[in-house]
């Protein structure tokens, strides 16, 4: 089946209006998408971001016609913004979907892949882990400098701590990359249950990932290896509690933040971190650092 795509493009002010009109006019779906390459990183709390030139999409069914379409638009939004109405041919859109996901590799020995692929070296570390609701399958920066750092660890026997763990896939990586058990924090039920779930289908027993909301978190765990993939304002109020989880001379790896933001998170753990440079790839970047010797509840 074809579909008629109607693309408007509007100024932010403009955006509103001429979604509830497309949906007015029978629109099966509108989506809204970025005509200026403006990237929103992170938006403050409560805020709801929208880009400054927008793309509103409408999809109609094939047989719409076009020009009452445009007709009634019009007379609904007074001017009719600049336009374009195209058909999109339809295809087997899971089949496309997953042809531009395939196993990535991170450091020497890890690998990121999906259950339709084979793991291309059998030998090495391999993740299995398919796309799905909870945040975290390899494919963004700060997924991974996340992955990348912990493929140079020495973590065989250590405890880890995954905080804001999505889709788990750092603290499974962890474990398979020889961690002894991990415990994997979220607030968000949907990702615990993710990462359970990952975690079976990569045959980690149940005994060595914990999953937990941060409010159930046992105060008296202290990981070797602390690694929160979240954003900078986050990352920044949760300094003190992720230093009072890292044993004494532990290790911490944060990410989920810009380089501009670098050096104010790196600011909020330096009472508790040696800090170490940042590494970067592309606009974002990880931060490392060492625990301090003494008590780690300070």
């Amino acid at each position: 089946m074809s579909w008629l795509q109607l693309i408007l493009h509007c100024e932010r002010p403009a955006v509103a209006a001429a979604e509830d009109a497309l949906l007015a006019a029978g629109a099966e779906a509108v989506t809204l998408a970025d005509q200026a390459d403006q990237p929103v990183f992170e938006p403050a709390v409560g805020e709801t971001p929208l880009w400054d030139r927008v793309q509103v999409i409408g999809l109609f069914s094939a047989d719409t016609d076009s020009a009452a379409l445009l007709a009634t638009l019009s007379a609904a939004l007074g001017t009719l913004p600049d336009h374009r109405l195209e058909i999109l041919e339809d295809q087997d859109w899971s089949r496309a979907w997953t042809s531009h996901y395939q196993p990535m590799r991170f450091g020497q020995r890890l690998w990121i892949c999906p259950s339709w692929t084979p793991p291309p070296e059998p030998g090495a570390v391999n993740v299995l882990l398919d796309p799905g609701l909870a945040f975290g399958t390899g494919t963004h920066p700060t997924t991974a400098l996340c992955l990348t750092w912990l493929d140079q660890q020495t973590l065989r026997g250590k405890t880890v701590i995954d905080y804001g763990c999505g889709s788990g896939i750092l603290a499974i990586a962890a474990l398979l990359l020889g961690a002894e058990r991990a415990l994997a924090v979220d607030n968000d039920p949907q990702a615990l249950a993710a990462t359970r779930d990952n975690a079976r289908r990569n045959g980690i027993a149940d005994a060595r990932l914990i999953t937990c909301l941060p409010g159930d978190v046992d105060a008296t765990w202290r990981a070797d290896i602390t690694v929160a993939n979240i954003l900078a304002g986050p990352l920044i109020a949760l300094a003190p509690r992720l230093a009072a989880l890292t044993a004494a001379n532990g290790r911490l790896a944060l990410s989920g933040l810009l380089a501009s933001q670098a050096e104010t998170v790196a600011g909020a753990y330096r009472p508790h971190f040696a800090m170490q440079s940042p590494t970067q790839r592309e606009e974002w970047v990880l931060l490392s650092g060492d625990r301090r010797g003494g008590p780690a509840s300070d």
